[in-house]
């Protein structure tokens, strides 16, 4: 036995209806549901009754996931170019990538010694994008 809930659209989805209909079957007494706030969800044993069959639900295949921390560290740059840098990198980062994570970065500025300090935390595709944005401002 198995506590599992579906929403309408799930079962909508897991039996090739349309939403309209799993609703209509709702309201309608045919297939028993439970009212949670203004949605209703369907029980995992009530929807194996409903169809005369096991009810599966399509195993999804875990996806690799691989992150990136990169730490540069650029000498004897002027206070112009650091803000060129920082400028850039934050702007690109708080955009989203390819797998829809966001790209942490920190920077840290040593006027003293003229040195830089840029901590990329994301995505590989992510973190390469943002190298190659890097070595862009640093070779021009």
């Amino acid at each position: 036995m198995t506590d599992r809930l579906y929403s309408v659209e799930q079962v909508a989805e897991l039996l090739g209806l349309h939403v309209r209909t799993v609703r209509s079957y709702v309201r309608d007494g045919k297939l028993p549901a439970a009212r949670i706030g203004k949605q209703y969800r369907i029980t995992h044993e009530d929807l194996e009754a409903f169809t005369g069959l096991p009810i599966t639900t399509p195993q999804t295949a875990p996806r690799r996931h691989a992150e990136s921390s990169c730490i540069v560290d650029i000498d004897d740059i002027d206070r112009a170019t650091v803000d060129r840098i920082t400028t850039l990198l934050t702007a690109t980062a708080g955009t989203r990538g390819a797998g829809g994570q966001r790209m942490r970065v920190e920077t840290s500025y040593d006027p003293a010694r003229n040195r830089l300090t840029v901590i990329l935390l994301g995505s590989l595709a992510d973190s390469s994008r943002l190298l190659d944005y890097l070595d862009g401002i640093l070779t021009s």
